[in-house]
């Protein structure tokens, strides 16, 4: 089979792409891979192999219509991570989000259709739902997103499922929760909050801490997302959930502690805006249709993404300095 991956040099794409080459999904072993990234501020090749026979990279935009048309010929399946996606960065300007979540995607649907690929499966959010007091979302709730990322996130899926409706499209939206893991980009929490840590410095609590999430390690998202590439139906969502909802107060307890620090490195901070206080994804879909089950325990992979960032300064320490965090 051969496999199109965008934004597959990114956290979650570089994630999916070193199990496909590594054969851990047994339905696509053996299977080639092409990455297209941009390679950004959060894009990092070396979260890819140096050198395989599987691989190929190619540095590009999905908002390029003649590269991708030059591209996806060929490819069996394309599996959509490509996003700019943090919200801070969004509230700041958000019109790359527009750009390349809204614009991005269409472009890439549009060469995907031109190209006859099978399938598409594209990468979303929990966020376009906004923020649940009780209870969890099911894939049919309505969308309200309150951040300009979320927004762009949701338009983006509208889009996809407009090309399985009027197009015919093979389409298939995942949805997940908060992932967490090794090689994300130091500005998200958990990171962030690490390798402050391990250097000796404060970390900023937004607010009053009480924001909940559910928290997801990528190598499960991943699962999920091959499961809907094998066997989800077309026009359908799918939510991948991690089943651990932890206040931001909880989560900095539970990071102090695996770092070997106190409570006086927590610097509370002005709340950001429009922040959603919870999210919540009922995953009972892709459990009972596709047998999905998250199988990486919390604070196991909690442990092993300190570690990680404990054994591997030479990654994010010059991404923090060309970043300024």
């Amino acid at each position: 089979m051969q496999i199109f991956v965008t934004g597959g040099a990114g956290f979650i794409g570089s994630a999916y792409v070193r199990a496909l080459l590594q054969d851990e999904y047994a339905g696509v072993a053996g299977s080639s891979v092409t990455v297209l990234d941009l390679l950004s501020y959060s894009g990092n090749r070396a979260n890819l192999p140096v050198s395989d026979s599987r691989l190929r990279f190619v540095q590009g935009d999905i908002s390029d219509s003649d590269l991708l048309r030059s591209l996806l010929p060929g490819h069996d399946v394309v599996v959509h991570f490509a996003a700019e996606s943090h919200v801070d960065r969004s509230i700041s300007g958000a019109m790359p989000f527009v750009t390349t979540n809204v614009l991005g995607t269409q472009m890439l649907l549009d060469a995907a259709r031109a190209a006859g690929i099978g399938r598409f499966v594209h990468v979303s959010t929990d966020e376009v739902y906004g923020s649940i007091e009780s209870g969890s979302w099911t894939e049919d709730w309505p969308l309200a997103p309150n951040s300009p990322y979320a927004a762009s996130k949701a338009g983006s899926d509208l889009l996809a499922l407009a090309a399985h409706r009027t197009h015919g499209m093979d389409v298939v939206v995942t949805r997940c929760s908060n992932n967490y893991g090794p090689h994300q980009f130091p500005e998200k929490m958990i990171p962030l909050f690490v390798t402050n840590l391990l250097d000796g410095k404060p970390v900023p609590l937004y607010g009053d801490g009480g924001n909940v999430r559910d928290w997801l390690h990528v190598t499960d998202h991943c699962r999920g997302i091959q499961l809907v590439l094998e066997k989800g139906r077309a026009g359908e969502i799918y939510h991948i959930g991690g089943g651990t909802e932890l206040s931001n107060r909880d989560l900095t307890t539970r990071l102090l502690e695996a770092c070997g620090a106190t409570g006086d490195m927590v610097r509370p901070v002005p709340d950001r805006k429009g922040h959603d206080r919870r999210y919540s994804l009922d995953i009972t879909k892709i459990q009972d249709q596709l047998g999905y089950a998250p199988q990486v325990p919390f604070t196991e992979g909690l442990s092993s993404t300190v570690e990680w960032y404990r054994e591997n300064r030479s990654w994010w320490e010059p991404l923090k300095s060309r970043a300024g965090l």
